[in-house]
């Protein structure tokens, strides 16, 4: 099989013989809903090769290959009257040069127009009845020029515009260098701007009968409302919430394809189909549907090289998702943003919002946010957080989706919290040691010298649980050798964190490790932060009140050991570990039980 990773091209695809999922279907629904249609999807998602089928499956200059592209396709044999009626002019912002003043901007969004427009007249001229003058110094003459003489032809325009936020996008990650050439753009008759009111009135007059624009975010359409106030949002329309992205029926299906053809074994595929599970899976877009769908870029990305090399990727992050992190930086830098984003690394209390906020600028942005719901609005547009659900009062609840995103979380936070060289090389040396042995002291030591001082002082603080798994977490998260857990549902219960060894991993030293983590408070244990500093863990640990915690950690965990070996079978080498944390001074743990 052939996996069209970094492949947005509908054609090639088709012709090329690649690993397709058909869901051309929803073009006659789409066709239904409205003709001016916004759809957001975090990046990489599959934006770009649904334009591309729209454009080969409306393209008047297409006809002839109709039988060939789509025959075999779900549309193919019930295809729309509207199917090859169009003259398409497709646009992407993405290949707008974002730098430079506004002049410079201007330049190049007319140059990218422009050159669109050239080849739309080369690919057209046997339907266009008068030529077409472009204007090399104001595209937006040569649009009303272009929709001039379609006007004089019997048929009408299809416009689709890819990524048509990517200014706003520059903005989120150089707010500095962005903020007033974005202005420029999009207030006033700023050029962005009047490049929608142009498509506007060209819907008008009738001369444009359809638009299509794909991005992440509503920020950019939010900006230029007054001149672009018409396009429908179809992002959480329940019956396109797969339109991009795979299933696990579609993945499971090609991991059995791939299975067969390169003779692997079946706990192989069912091995890979549980680590895509935890590192891939996990999105959803809207609450009327249950299922979560896959990062189609990831899964390529995991399939492609599963085929060609037998094994799975060393590397479980696509490079390309990697400038994720970039916009969790930016929602970090807001007020109180910090907070927030720290707080989204812990699934026990998942982020609650009455709504995602849909109609908000950059100028919201650069501001003080309004509220918490403004914030995490912005990081589930970005992709890093997805729906999971309802609260008791009916709230939004958002969680991270899965390993990879919680991998850009994490990083975030040991690069703010660990700087220097120096931390960065003893954390790896202790986390390598608790790996291949379980031992608690050295892990713990740094811990409280290089985490707890930290939260304890910062906008990191937030309950004392939540301080310590997170301490745990960000210190022990590696995935190229560890699915990590956190609050993995164990029946009916819920542990705080499992390290389990990822299966193309088990034939090294490595072992599993669940641990159960208890908190008291200085109040509780009537000593000061300076006296618990000048006790030795075994007077901490002969305190009463700690022993308690101690037992009842260990308790719980004997439950979760007898439930994780029933499920997992006899490949664990699982060790588990009693914490308590008093305050954010010390910690205590029992003896390893492996």
């Amino acid at each position: 099989m052939r996996f069209p990773y970094g492949i947005a091209d509908f054609h090639k695809i088709r012709t090329n013989g690649y690993f397709y999922v058909d869901r051309t279907d929803r073009i006659a629904l789409i066709e239904d809903v409205g003709s001016q249609i916004l759809f957001l999807r975090p990046r990489r998602f599959g934006k770009s090769l649904w334009l591309s089928t729209l454009e080969n499956y409306y393209d008047l200059a297409k006809a002839d290959d109709f039988a060939t592209l789509f025959g075999g396709l779900k549309i193919g044999q019930n295809p729309t009257p509207l199917h090859n009626q169009y003259l398409v002019l497709k646009l992407n912002f993405s290949l707008v040069d974002p730098s430079g003043d506004h002049t410079a901007i201007r330049r190049s969004l007319f140059s990218h127009v422009n050159t669109q427009i050239e080849t739309f007249i080369l690919r057209y001229a046997a339907w266009l009845k008068h030529p077409i003058h472009v204007q090399a110094d104001n595209a937006m003459s040569s649009l009303q020029l272009l929709l001039g003489v379609i006007a004089q032809t019997p048929h009408k325009l299809y416009v689709l515009i890819d990524e048509y936020d990517n200014f706003a996008n520059e903005v989120m990650i150089s707010p500095l260098r962005g903020t007033d050439r974005y202005h420029e753009l999009v207030q006033g008759e700023g050029t962005i701007k009047t490049f929608f009111k142009a498509v506007k009135a060209g819907a008008e007059d009738g001369s444009i009968d359809r638009v299509f624009l794909a991005g992440v975010s509503p920020v950019a359409l939010s900006d230029i409302t007054s001149g672009y106030n018409v396009a429908e949002d179809l992002s959480t329309h329940s019956a396109l919430h797969d339109l991009c992205g795979f299933t696990e029926t579609e993945l499971n299906e090609a991991l059995n394809a791939v299975g067969t053809a390169h003779h692997l074994e079946p706990e192989r595929i069912t091995a890979a189909l549980g680590l895509m599970q935890d590192f891939y899976n996990g999105y959803r877009f809207t609450l009327r549907r249950e299922e979560r769908l896959y990062n189609p870029t990831l899964v390529l990305y995991f399939l492609k090289r599963l085929a060609e090399d037998g094994a799975y990727p060393e590397r479980l992050l696509d490079d390309n998702l990697a400038m994720d992190r970039n916009r969790i930086h930016y929602v970090a830098r807001l007020p109180h943003g910090e907070t927030l984003v720290n707080q989204a690394l812990n699934e026990a209390e998942p982020l609650a919002v009455a709504q995602l906020s849909s109609r908000f600028g950059v100028q919201d942005m650069l501001t003080a946010p309004r509220d918490p719901g403004f914030l995490a609005s912005l990081l589930y547009y970005f992709g890093v957080l997805t729906l999971a659900g309802r609260d008791a009062l009916g709230k939004l609840l958002l969680t991270i989706p899965n390993q990879v995103i919680r991998k850009l979380y994490v990083e975030r936070l040991q690069e703010q919290l660990l700087p220097d060289y120096n931390d960065q090389a003893q954390r790896q040396a202790v986390v390598e040691h608790f790996y291949t042995t379980g031992d608690l002291t050295p892990l713990c030591d740094f811990i409280e010298q290089h985490y707890f001082k930290v939260f304890d002082n910062r906008d990191l603080r937030w309950s004392n649980e939540l301080v310590v798994k997170t301490a745990f977490l960000t210190t022990l998260f590696n995935d190229a050798f560890y699915v990590m857990d956190s609050e993995p549902a164990l029946e009916r219960r819920y542990a705080d964190l499992l390290l389990r060894v990822r299966p193309d991993m088990r034939q090294y030293a490595l072992l599993d490790h669940l641990l159960e983590f208890k908190t008291l408070s200085l109040k509780e244990v009537g000593f000061s932060n300076a006296e618990l500093a000048e006790m030795t863990r075994e007077t901490l640990r002969a305190l009463p009140m700690v022993a308690e915690k101690l037992q009842e950690a260990e308790r719980q965990l004997t439950v979760y050991r007898t439930v994780l070996e029933d499920q997992e079978g006899v490949t664990l080498k699982l060790c588990t570990h009693a914490v308590v944390a008093i305050g954010l001074e010390r910690l205590v743990w029992s003896a390893i039980s492996c």
